[in-house]
């Protein structure tokens, strides 16, 4: 029971930290046709992910290898319930990750411009997607005793699912915006803060509607009533949410950056701590639902990659954290020869 519970744990961590890592990927290139006015500035925005975005990935092939080799009932039932969403998500990545090679290829306007729209498409989908699919597991997915999905694609597209989808993709556009703050100057910094601001009163509104509908339409809320020290984790995540407006009103755009950082895994945990103990509840029939115990590997298993897990994670971490340190400068001019 103690190794089920310390792998759900983990498995909800590793997804935080892939959208509070990768989320500012997302929100840039959702924000490219809008904040990139001429060639120099989309150019610089590119630029200010660069670097990273492809490490970023490291914590969804966790996520999802974590999903396989602990809760191999989970990865099964998921990829059959979700198969049409996470293809979508899945190509719509693939797409971005040739648009950043291809776009600066060949040197003409409409070359650019066809990649950059890959890129927004490869950005903006994911983002809604995530959030779509999280929403709907929130509230529980329609599979029968055997595991099987009793729906379609358009069934995840209900109210609180789409909901979700919206709710994530203002999140991750306030993060990239910030990020973007942070790593820019003149012109394009003006406009990036000026775009977290304006998108900032939105997210929390709709936040706050994501919250309300969760009471009425999930069980996410048992737990917390059952425990209310778990409150914590939601006024920590509303507290880090206001923490970013303040931030931003100082032009500390860093800080305002890790605030949302803060408040992307806090909503994160916010969904995974009132599931607990599912993982991929049925909406049918709560008893046909998919736990961290009746859907783990076995007790072998977990123990080995637990003992991977603590060996190798640090120095993921190290790793990541050398990469930031190292490309913490702004983006500067010579950045955007081809």
């Amino acid at each position: 029971m103690v190794l089920e519970s310390i792998w759900f744990f983990l498995w909800g961590l590793l997804w935080a930290v892939y959208f509070m890592t990768d989320g500012f990927d997302l929100g840039i290139g959702s924000l490219l046709p809008f904040l990139g006015k001429t060639e120099e500035d989309r150019r610089a925005m590119v630029n200010s992910m660069g670097p990273l975005w492809d490490g970023n990935q490291v914590w969804l092939l966790s996520a999802g290898g974590v999903t396989f080799a602990a809760f191999p009932r989970v990865y099964a039932v998921m990829f059959s319930s979700l198969y049409s969403a996470l293809m979508l998500i899945l190509f719509a990545l693939i797409l971005r990750g040739v648009a950043f090679e291809f776009r600066g290829k060949v040197d003409s306007p409409g070359w650019r411009k066809l990649w950059d729209t890959c890129i927004f498409i490869g950005s903006f989908a994911p983002a809604l997607l995530f959030g779509v699919a999280f929403a709907n597991i929130f509230q529980g997915i329609p599979i029968d005793q055997k595991g099987v999905y009793q729906g379609t694609l358009f069934t995840l597209l209900n109210p609180y699912g789409l909901i979700g989808g919206v709710l994530f993709v203002l999140l991750f556009l306030v993060h990239g915006a910030l990020w973007l703050a942070a790593k820019t100057e003149g012109e394009l910094q003006a406009r990036a803060a000026s775009a977290a601001a304006k998108i900032w009163p939105v997210e929390v509104v709709v936040a706050v509607v994501f919250l309300a509908a969760s009471f009425f339409t999930t069980k996410l809320y048992a737990n917390y009533l059952a425990n209310p020290l778990l409150f914590a984790v939601i006024l920590l995540t509303v507290a880090a949410l206001f923490g970013i407006r303040v931030f931003l009103a100082k032009q500390a755009f860093f800080k305002a950056w890790f605030a949302s950082a803060i408040t992307i895994v806090g909503a994160t945990f916010y969904g995974v701590i009132g599931l607990f103990p599912n993982m991929f509840p049925s909406s049918m029939n709560p008893a046909w639902s998919l736990t961290a115990h009746n859907a783990s590997s076995t007790q072998l298993t977990l123990t080995i990659m637990l003992v991977v897990v603590v060996i190798f994670v640090p120095i993921v971490l190290a790793y990541q954290a050398w990469a930031y340190n190292l490309f913490k400068t702004k983006v500067a001019s010579e950045d955007l020869v081809y």
